[in-house]
């Protein structure tokens, strides 16, 4: 099982995406657990590694946890994701290569986690 940790941002009924170098699925921001790390821990880490901004710590809350086959790898991924405040402004870093705002209309390009997310926000009336 690959443990993960992913951020939701919505914003006018789309979602905060990354796009890897070399990759061509999109993926909600994050990534997995280091030794000893704490969910919070990660979701701080990952965010700033890959998105140059900072999580607000305070405003974290749990959205759910999702498992699924994870895309390319014969084991299944468990992605726990949070919603929460951020400060700055989103800069693609390390191995981001774009940072996209994707619709129930990108299914065709997100990992299999990525759609139960996807379909568990459009069925709240938050994802377009």
């Amino acid at each position: 099982m690959i443990d993960k940790i992913a951020w939701i941002h919505l914003r006018d009924g789309r979602i905060l995406s990354t796009r890897s170098q070399g990759k061509d699925v999109w993926y909600l921001p994050g990534g997995k657990r280091e030794p000893g790390e704490s969910d919070l821990d990660t979701l701080v880490r990952e965010i700033d590694e890959e998105l140059s901004v900072h999580i607000v710590r305070a405003s974290a809350e749990h959205l759910g946890t999702f498992e699924a086959p994870a895309h390319g790898h014969p084991v299944d991924v468990r992605m726990t994701c949070y919603t929460a405040d951020y400060t700055g402004d989103f800069v693609a870093a390390n191995e981001i290569a774009e940072i996209g705002w994707l619709t129930t209309a990108d299914l065709g390009r997100i990992s299999p986690v990525d759609r139960l997310i996807f379909a568990h926000l459009s069925d709240a009336g938050l994802l377009s």
